[in-house]
């Protein structure tokens, strides 16, 4: 029976809408995080009579036809790239993005990954990288002696020597902008990466045209909704056993056929 399979197609679509719904609830805490949504879109159709089919010599048409769909498949989990919440830390190396645009960050495989965290540390050398030791790109590496770090909206880094109390600027970080930033592929650790469908990125100065200005002693929380994670997870999860009960409503039907076949 068509609707067995169908079903299932349901079924199998909401089990993957409450993992994304979980994945989002699960980063609620999570600095720079993006969150999820599932889109779906229904298959293929059998026409069993075809709208506009002429019915008659004298022109008659059928005015609606006979369609029967074969259920869902997902196609996609976009990321939607929204301002999340500003919240202060205090912290000297934490900055957040206010608007447009990404950390670029080195990793290890020589690869560039861009990020929206920016919960910096400094590592041995003096230089600013990430949670997970790959440097933030352009380099900026701190004096051992300085008594104070500054990074203003356009993101100057300036410090403060001993026996000095004039800031000297030492670096310049930048933001990186794409054209399609749902595009980017989540590699994990807050970090993505640059793919066809992203666009090469494009460069430039925070706080200038396009750009978001940046936020010392920031971090940017993650855009998730409590109230609208739990109520689309209660939609999910009605929806999942309205489909469970069309399979045992199919299922009883065909046990009531092959009993009148006995």
């Amino acid at each position: 029976m068509r609707a067995l399979h169908t079903a299932a197609t349901g079924m199998m679509a909401q089990e993957l809408n409450v993992q994304v719904i979980s994945n989002n609830i699960a980063n609620m805490r999570t600095t720079g995080f993006k969150r999820q949504r599932a889109e779906f879109q229904d298959l293929l159709y059998e026409h069993v009579r075809r709208v506009g089919t002429q019915t008659s010599e004298q022109g008659n048409m059928l005015p609606a036809g006979i369609e029967l769909g074969s259920g869902v498949k997902t196609v996609g989990t976009p990321r939607l790239m929204t301002q999340g919440t500003l919240v202060q830390t205090g912290k000297d190396y934490d900055i957040a993005i206010r608007g447009e645009g990404f950390f670029k960050v080195l990793m290890p495989d020589g690869r560039t990954a861009y990020t929206r965290d920016g919960s910096f540390e400094l590592d041995a050398q003096g230089r600013l990288v990430t949670a997970q030791g790959n440097v933030v790109q352009p380099g900026i590496t701190l004096p051992q002696n300085a008594t104070s770090v500054a990074i203003n909206a356009q993101g100057q880094v300036s410090v403060t020597l001993p026996g000095s109390n004039t800031p000297s600027q030492i670096g310049q970080l930048q933001l990186s902008l794409f054209i399609n930033k749902a595009g980017l592929q989540g590699i994990g650790d807050n970090l993505y990466l640059e793919t066809p469908a992203s666009g090469t990125p494009q460069d430039g100065t925070p706080n200038t045209e396009g750009y978001g200005n940046l936020q010392q002693g920031n971090l940017e929380q993650a855009n998730v909704e409590a109230v609208s994670e739990i109520s689309d997870l209660i939609a999910a999860q009605r929806a999942y056993e309205m489909n469970a009960k069309v399979i045992t409503a199919a299922d009883q039907m065909l046990s009531a056929t092959s009993n009148l076949m006995r």
